[in-house]
């Protein structure tokens, strides 16, 4: 079991770029896929990206259609952190991003695939 702190949301324009951070404490997170999930007022918890590492790749990477291109997932397993940078942010971006853990995961879209989650951190683009 890991626990996870996000941090960097906030308000911010139409067009501009955030990076989210999300900190991990406990042993083995290189062995962690992790995710980030996005919430929208009303709306049900969607997948957003992950990130898995294995030997034969290094670092796997996936994204929702929607933030392709736009998004990026990192993991720095020195730090314990794994982090989104978010450009070209459009007001549908709007959400709490929450992030998750899954030991030896696959990097799955899916939340019942994730054991473990932050408390969330609010990003609010403004049109």
């Amino acid at each position: 079991q890991v626990q996870l702190v996000e941090s960097g949301g906030g308000l911010v324009q139409a067009g501009g770029s955030l990076r989210l951070s999300c900190a991990a404490s406990g042993h083995g997170f290189s062995m962690y896929a992790m995710g980030w999930f996005r919430q929208a007022a009303g709306k049900e918890r969607e997948f957003v990206s992950s990130i898995r590492w294995s030997r034969q790749n290094n670092d796997n990477t996936y994204y929702a259609n929607s933030v392709k291109g736009r998004f990026t997932i990192s993991r720095d397993n020195a730090k314990n952190t794994v982090y989104l940078q978010m450009n070209s942010l459009k007001p549908e971006d709007t959400a709490v991003y929450y992030c998750a853990a899954s030991r030896y995961g696959s990097g799955s879209s899916r939340n019942s695939d994730y054991e473990d989650w932050g408390q969330g951190t609010q990003v609010t683009v403004s049109s």
